[in-house]
């Protein structure tokens, strides 16, 4: 389904009660899907919310890696939407979620307790369009419908940037969709392009419908998609967690880059995508995924929290104490060798501090 950023004003209270009704309906669709997602294990389980998108690419790692042994259980919850995952975070239902990045600046303005910890893998979204539009360059974009993952996505701030364009102000149609839509909506000719992160935008370029307009880093370097937020509460109790949490989502990473072709089969099966779909999304264009850029800055989260105000999607750009940059910080990189080493010290870690469940 998708929506228009702008709409006719509902009655208040009509807006009241289908908020209360929205509301209701994620907490109980977030309830079932960790119902039937839930990992039960004799050991300390952490429960990773994710999208299944390269940015988030540790969390089928980590879970994969995690299966055996006696260290703490990564599993995860794949989730079909972001509001979905944020709902889970909030109800407790996961203890870390791999969020896209505005929206955790949302949750933090909102007053949830919440901490960025981890940056996930950059430069792996793409703006894909249809090939027989005649778009060639953004500027052709006016009078176009172009789809994002959110309206609280850095796809969406991207697009604000490109519509700073004189000839492009207010002229392009932006509409929300979640990725597993996208291409099938591009091929029935309801979208003219979509910014998403990868393998969604391969899959129309290798079907034939679609061609890249621009990879992401062409229009914001280092762009960040999808960061690991986790409750200040979870940290408290839960600290060495938090840390095998990180570590071993980092050296996923290092150990992905050099292992491509492995890493695509492991997340291919998590993802429900032919891995021939998740190996051209890994290596196309080679050596473009950064995966070692996982420390959370606070430069770069202002960043975004300034080009949300300045389009005022959030009452204001504070963001004081939400980054959380320890744990990526005392990430210890050495000695990843096969995909179990990504755990490090901790597959053997045994605790007393189970899941929270």
């Amino acid at each position: 389904m998708r929506f228009k950023f702008t709409a006719t004003a509902l009655p208040r209270s009509m807006t009241w009660r289908l908020g209360l009704v929205l509301a209701g309906w994620l907490i109980l669709i977030s309830a079932l899907h960790w119902r039937l997602n839930i990992v039960r294990e004799d050991r300390p389980v952490v429960q990773m919310g994710y999208m299944p998108v390269i940015t988030n690419l540790a969390s089928p790692l980590l879970d994969y890696a995690s299966r055996k042994g006696n260290g703490i259980r990564f599993s995860a919850v794949k989730f079909a939407s972001f509001a979905e995952m944020a709902e889970a975070l909030r109800h407790d239902q996961i203890h870390a979620a791999f969020m896209i990045a505005p929206l955790s600046i949302v949750l933090h303005q909102q007053g949830e307790d919440v901490k960025i910890v981890y940056i996930g893998n950059r430069h792996e979204s793409t703006l894909v369009v249809r090939k027989d539009r005649g778009i060639a360059d953004t500027g052709d974009l006016a009078e176009k419908t172009i789809a994002v993952p959110m309206r609280y996505s850095g796809h969406y701030l991207s697009m604000l940037q490109i519509m700073e364009a004189p000839a492009l102000t207010g002229r392009i149609n932006l509409v929300e969709m979640n990725p597993p839509d996208m291409a099938a909506a591009l091929s029935e000719g309801s979208l003219d392009g979509y910014f998403v992160g990868e393998p969604f935008a391969a899959l129309s370029v290798r079907n034939g419908n679609g061609k890249v307009l621009h990879y992401v880093e062409e229009i914001w370097n280092e762009f960040i998609c999808n960061l690991v937020l986790v409750k200040s509460a979870f940290i408290e109790s839960n600290p060495e967690a938090v840390q095998a949490l990180v570590e071993g989502a980092a050296r996923s990473g290092l150990w992905a880059e050099a292992n491509l072709g492995e890493a695509a089969r492991i997340a291919s099966q998590y993802w429900n995508q032919p891995l021939d779909l998740v190996t051209y999304a890994l290596t196309h264009p080679s050596d473009r995924i950064l995966f070692n850029r996982f420390v959370p800055k606070s430069t770069e989260i202002q960043h975004i929290a300034d080009l949300m105000t300045r389009h005022r999607m959030i009452p204001s750009s504070r963001i004081d104490g939400l980054v959380e940059d320890r744990f990526a910080r005392r990430a210890n990189l050495q000695g990843i060798t096969d995909l179990p080493s990504i755990l490090g010290h901790h597959s053997t870690l045994v605790s007393d501090s189970r899941s929270t469940r």
